[in-house]
Protein backbone atom coordinates (compact mmCIF):
# COMPACT_ATOMS: atom_id res chain seq x y z
CA UNK A 1 0.00 0.00 0.00
CA UNK A 2 1.40 3.33 -0.94
CA UNK A 3 0.76 6.46 1.29
CA UNK A 4 0.25 9.69 -0.58
CA UNK A 5 0.63 12.05 1.87
CA UNK A 6 -2.86 13.30 2.41
CA UNK A 7 -4.57 13.11 5.95
CA UNK A 8 -8.35 14.18 5.98
CA UNK A 9 -10.98 14.61 9.12
CA UNK A 10 -14.19 12.72 8.78
CA UNK A 11 -16.47 15.33 9.52
CA UNK A 12 -19.78 15.20 11.93
CA UNK A 13 -21.65 13.25 9.02
CA UNK A 14 -19.44 11.05 8.42
CA UNK A 15 -18.13 12.38 5.47
CA UNK A 16 -14.47 12.28 4.05
CA UNK A 17 -12.82 14.61 0.87
CA UNK A 18 -10.82 12.77 -1.58
CA UNK A 19 -8.08 15.36 -2.83
CA UNK A 20 -8.76 16.63 -6.62
CA UNK A 21 -5.27 15.18 -7.66
CA UNK A 22 -6.38 11.23 -6.49
CA UNK A 23 -9.69 11.64 -8.18
CA UNK A 24 -7.88 12.86 -11.44
CA UNK A 25 -5.54 10.11 -11.52
CA UNK A 26 -8.03 7.44 -10.72
CA UNK A 27 -10.75 8.95 -12.95
CA UNK A 28 -13.34 9.44 -10.26
CA UNK A 29 -15.71 12.16 -11.45
CA UNK A 30 -18.84 14.13 -9.47
CA UNK A 31 -21.67 11.44 -8.77
CA UNK A 32 -19.78 8.22 -9.38
CA UNK A 33 -20.37 5.08 -7.15
CA UNK A 34 -17.41 4.26 -4.58
CA UNK A 35 -18.03 0.66 -3.20
CA UNK A 36 -16.04 -0.64 0.24
CA UNK A 37 -14.40 -2.57 1.57
CA UNK A 38 -12.80 -3.92 4.97
CA UNK A 39 -10.06 -6.10 5.18
CA UNK A 40 -8.77 -5.75 8.89
CA UNK A 41 -8.13 -3.41 9.75
CA UNK A 42 -7.96 -1.26 6.50
CA UNK A 43 -10.91 0.37 4.78
CA UNK A 44 -10.59 0.13 0.61
CA UNK A 45 -12.58 2.46 -1.73
CA UNK A 46 -13.05 1.02 -5.09
CA UNK A 47 -15.09 2.75 -7.85
CA UNK A 48 -18.12 0.90 -8.53
CA UNK A 49 -18.63 -1.03 -11.50
CA UNK A 50 -21.68 -2.63 -12.17
CA UNK A 51 -21.63 -6.83 -13.06
CA UNK A 52 -21.13 -7.21 -16.97
CA UNK A 53 -21.25 -3.51 -17.29
CA UNK A 54 -19.34 -2.62 -20.50
CA UNK A 55 -16.52 -0.95 -20.38
CA UNK A 56 -16.82 1.81 -23.09
CA UNK A 57 -20.44 3.06 -22.48
CA UNK A 58 -21.11 1.83 -18.91
CA UNK A 59 -24.04 0.25 -19.97
CA UNK A 60 -25.34 -3.21 -18.60
CA UNK A 61 -27.98 -4.98 -21.17
CA UNK A 62 -28.79 -8.25 -21.70
CA UNK A 63 -27.09 -8.18 -24.56
CA UNK A 64 -23.35 -7.70 -23.20
CA UNK A 65 -20.97 -10.19 -24.19
CA UNK A 66 -17.02 -11.05 -22.45
CA UNK A 67 -14.15 -10.93 -24.29
CA UNK A 68 -10.64 -11.44 -23.80
CA UNK A 69 -11.18 -15.16 -21.35
CA UNK A 70 -13.62 -12.39 -19.60
CA UNK A 71 -11.47 -9.73 -19.20
CA UNK A 72 -13.51 -7.26 -21.14
CA UNK A 73 -17.63 -6.62 -21.28
CA UNK A 74 -18.77 -4.95 -24.39
CA UNK A 75 -22.31 -3.74 -24.88
CA UNK A 76 -23.26 -4.02 -28.96
CA UNK A 77 -22.72 -0.23 -28.49
CA UNK A 78 -19.54 -0.46 -26.89
CA UNK A 79 -17.99 -3.16 -28.98
CA UNK A 80 -19.54 -0.90 -31.93
CA UNK A 81 -17.74 2.55 -30.88
CA UNK A 82 -14.11 0.35 -30.09
CA UNK A 83 -14.24 -1.37 -33.30
CA UNK A 84 -14.29 2.29 -35.43
CA UNK A 85 -11.91 3.48 -33.28
CA UNK A 86 -9.79 0.72 -34.18
CA UNK A 87 -10.50 0.54 -37.47
CA UNK A 88 -9.24 4.36 -38.05
CA UNK A 89 -6.40 3.65 -36.26
CA UNK A 90 -4.51 1.57 -39.03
Amino acid sequence: MKSIGVVRKVDELGRIVMPIELRRTLEIEIKDAMEFFVDGDKIILKKYRANMACAITGEVTNQNKTYANGNLVLSPKGAELLLGEMESNK
